[in-house]
């Protein structure tokens, strides 16, 4: 069952750290998390430069009060070990892992923030974008059932899972479906978030808002994005709709019945509904006081 306290992840922005017009922007938008990238979306060249750039941004009055992660690159890279001091001194909620094969790449960026002194509170997300990483998922996702582990959610790269494997990124991702599906089941068995990749086309936001349907309907919390128009239908897409509300509510007021207080399964409606169907009704219930309180 997916745990009522973790946070709200239905619109997970991609920002460029190089990219000063977004950057301002970002602290005025719904979006429920933030991603800095200081790595596919900054050109090599740049790298130094966007590190600095952020570090000033995060330490200024244009910080946003949202979910803050930051995206750093490999730690084997030439800029891993710049970007990981980086993005621990702007004390963000958590560092995003590229290329992220087996669970020893998480344990070795834990490693290095245990001996920057990083707090606790700094989470680790991981990017599941290569054939390994997709093998290794179950080892990857024990992880999250580790206390001393770092490890909170796990990011689904589907353009570079698509470039190393050759399967096909249509609209409908069939091919690609069974291997999502796969990262969902591992994350819940980690007790980890789970995020869907992005959509390449930011225009087309009826196709969008399928492609967050269908998410959604695999498990997953919510869709990493690539454009602020996204935004809204992702959090639309994530939320519970109105009649899924008053379905939950009416299990629960059921159960909450004196004659039922103590029973497993009762007859609601003309059908079965077992304690399983309170415990998804009232974490759905929290899911939509949460998205009201944010709302506020």
């Amino acid at each position: 069952m997916q745990d009522t306290t973790s946070p709200l992840r239905r619109s997970v922005l991609y920002v460029p750290a190089s990219n000063d017009k977004a950057l301002a922007k970002c602290a005025s938008l719904a979006c429920d998390t933030v991603i800095f990238d200081l790595e596919d979306a900054v050109a090599p060249e740049r790298k130094p430069a966007a590190r600095e750039r952020l570090r000033e941004f995060l330490a200024g009055d244009g910080r946003p009060g949202c979910e803050v992660v930051v995206r750093i690159n490999a730690l084997g890279s030439e800029w891993g070990t710049e970007d990981l001091l980086a993005a621990r001194a702007v004390k963000p909620d958590g560092i995003l892992l590229p290329k992220v094969n087996g669970p020893r790449d998480i344990l070795d960026a834990d490693a290095a923030l245990d001996e920057m002194d990083a707090p606790r509170s700094v989470k680790l997300w991981a990017m599941i974008e290569t054939a390994r990483a997709v093998l290794n998922l179950g080892p990857i996702a024990e992880l999250g059932q580790n206390p001393a582990a770092r490890l909170a959610c796990l990011v689904a790269g589907t353009n570079d899972l698509a470039r190393e494997t050759g399967m096909s990124l249509a609209p409908e991702r069939g091919y690609m479906t069974p291997f999502l599906l796969q990262m969902v089941m591992a994350g819940r068995a980690g007790s980890l978030g789970v995020i869907d990749g992005v959509a390449n086309d930011f225009r087309d936001l009826e196709a969008f808002g399928r492609a967050c349907q269908d998410a959604r309907a695999m498990g997953f919390d919510g869709k990493t994005l690539i454009h602020p128009a996204q935004i809204g239908p992702a959090n639309a897409a994530f939320a519970p709709q109105p009649t899924e509300v008053a379905e939950a509510r009416a299990i629960v007021a059921a159960f909450a019945l004196p004659e039922n207080r103590e029973r497993g399964a009762i007859s609601l409606e003309g059908r079965m509904v077992e304690r399983l169907h309170l415990d998804m009704a009232q974490t759905l219930l929290a899911r939509a006081r949460a998205i009201e309180e944010k709302q506020q």
